[in-house]
């Protein structure tokens, strides 16, 4: 999962962001409204978390134009204010969530969660698939049902193909969508942790490599795919 999170206080900032990576969720810090429009120009988040009280265009805005795009990307809104009016304003501009500070971050990372899920309709809270089971909640992934245990990366990565069900993400995607804004496009970090990835997995092998194209769980093997290179 990939969050925008909009927050113009610094240590707060990072000390969302730090959570949220040792839950596997990787996100993007934008400080001020200008900025924040400028990284939902230029990425797709799976969710926007918006404090209200920020420089330059308000949460307020930055709702409202994620609405007015129609991308439908959840947004969960954070404020000082626990008044009614506040919160139904809030949801009249089309926030899906609301959290008020301040707030255990245990609270926001379930919150996150719930609205993914939601956002992706039909998927069950736990994801079951080719003998994999990952509960995104617990950060547990079993396979066949003996326990794997995965890095915070890897767990990422995981979640994206799994979530696919089967079709074929790009590498690029996977950079998208399991790693922040500072990954390097050119890097190798995503063939390097699906190779370890599969190692943790175990034989035999689960994630198939679609040769020029991405990655896939392979959910029903065939000769075709036991030869293609797992690179």
């Amino acid at each position: 999962m990939r969050v925008l999170l909009v927050e113009d206080e610094p240590l707060m900032a990072g000390a969302i962001r730090d959570g949220l990576r040792l839950e596997a969720i990787a996100t993007d810090i934008a400080g001020d409204g200008d900025t924040a429009l400028e990284l939902l120009s230029v990425n797709t988040y799976d969710i926007a978390v918006l404090d209200r009280d920020i420089p330059g265009p308000s949460g307020d805005d930055i709702a409202a134009s994620i609405v007015a795009t129609g991308s439908g990307t959840p947004i969960l809104m954070l404020t000082a204010a626990d008044r009614l009016d506040d919160l139904e304003s809030g949801f009249g501009l089309g926030a899906d969530d609301y959290l008020t500070k301040p707030f255990d971050l245990r609270e926001l990372v379930l919150r996150l969660r719930a609205l993914d899920r939601r956002r992706s309709h039909s998927r069950p809270p736990v994801q079951e698939l080719a003998g994999l089971r990952l509960d995104p909640f617990r950060r547990e992934v079993f396979r066949d049902g003996r326990y794997i245990a995965l890095t915070r990366k890897q767990f990422a990565v995981l979640e994206v193909l799994m979530t696919a069900e089967g079709g074929v993400i790009s590498a690029e995607e996977l950079l998208e969508r399991a790693w922040d804004e500072n990954a390097d496009p050119f890097t190798n970090a995503v063939r390097i942790t699906v190779s370890a990835l599969r190692k943790r997995l175990g034989e035999p092998g689960v994630i198939a490599t679609v040769p020029g194209v991405g990655y896939r769980i392979d959910t029903a093997p065939t000769a075709g795919d036991a030869a293609a290179p797992h690179g």
